[in-house]
């Protein structure tokens, strides 16, 4: 072999190599732009909805939910987390979170705030709890009654002073408390007598609590209902993600993964009340 030719192949190898970097280089930047990472603020005690401290894989019906999402998504990489409310929406309006989820409602203050999926991701169904045998059914039959106090500022409270507002006629009594006492002992005094009914969102894990303690309670039909979204930072770099979320959440639905991950969290088909 002479040695031009010998310099010809050299160099040809070194042009093949030069090509071969500057292909793995490119694809590695491009898979670097396809494959984001999302960080997810859940909710961190409210179990079975979503539960799981940091640290903690989070569990629940929306942690399922967000982890089918991805599975349409695979272009990006959604990484959860248990979080304080607070925390989960301060952190979104940072830009620390990409996502939040944990029973949102949607409310013009957050539409301006957040971009919010068209689809929602689950629904809140407000239900009155009483004993079997009390006869409540619905609103008006708790006039007179002693209802389980209710946390002060919260969404059950908002929800019956508006319904009081609404219903002059009808005077119920609501007592605003901050005692924090767990709604498994709050079904179990109702159903020894200390109070007539508790008025809670069926997304807590009540039914589950009733069926395995053997309680004499029952749940009427939801009084209120509140369809709850997904919650994304603004930026112009989430609208595609806010996009997909929302198509994925449509296709969810469609096709009955979100009510099997409802009744398999619930016991209770929510996505009847969906929209």
């Amino acid at each position: 072999m002479t040695s031009s030719s010998s310099l010809s192949r050299r160099s040809f190898g070194l042009a093949v190599a030069g090509v071969s970097i500057a292909l793995a280089t490119a694809g590695a930047a491009f898979a670097e732009d396809a494959f984001r990472t999302i960080k997810i603020a859940t909710a961190a005690e409210s179990k079975p909805l979503s539960w799981g401290a940091i640290g903690v894989e989070p569990q629940g019906y929306e942690p399922d939910v967000l982890k089918a999402i991805n599975a349409k998504l695979p272009q990006y990489k959604f990484v959860m987390e248990g979080a304080a409310d607070i925390a989960q929406e301060t952190g979104l309006a940072t830009g620390k979170y990409d996502i939040a989820t944990g029973g949102y409602y949607r409310a013009p203050a957050r539409e301006k705030q957040f971009l919010i999926p068209e689809a929602p991701i689950g629904a809140s169904l407000i239900k009155i709890y009483s004993r079997t045998d009390s006869g409540i059914k619905e609103m008006k039959d708790l006039v007179g009654k002693k209802i389980v106090p209710v946390t002060a500022g919260g969404g059950i409270y908002k929800f019956a002073t508006a319904w009081q507002e609404k219903n002059p006629d009808y005077k119920i009594e609501v007592t605003a408390s901050s005692a924090g006492i767990p709604y498994p002992d709050r079904l179990k005094e109702v159903e020894n007598g200390k109070y007539d009914a508790l008025v809670l969102p069926s997304n807590l894990g009540e039914q589950t609590v009733i069926d395995q303690q053997k309680l004499k309670v029952q749940a009427s039909e939801p009084v209120a209902i509140n369809e709850t979204f997904v919650l994304i930072h603004r930026s112009e770099e989430n609208k595609a993600l806010a996009d997909g979320v929302d198509k994925a959440l449509k296709e969810l639905k469609a096709d009955g993964t979100l009510a099997k991950l409802s009744q398999k969290w619930f016991g209770e088909d929510i996505t009847a009340y969906m929209k």
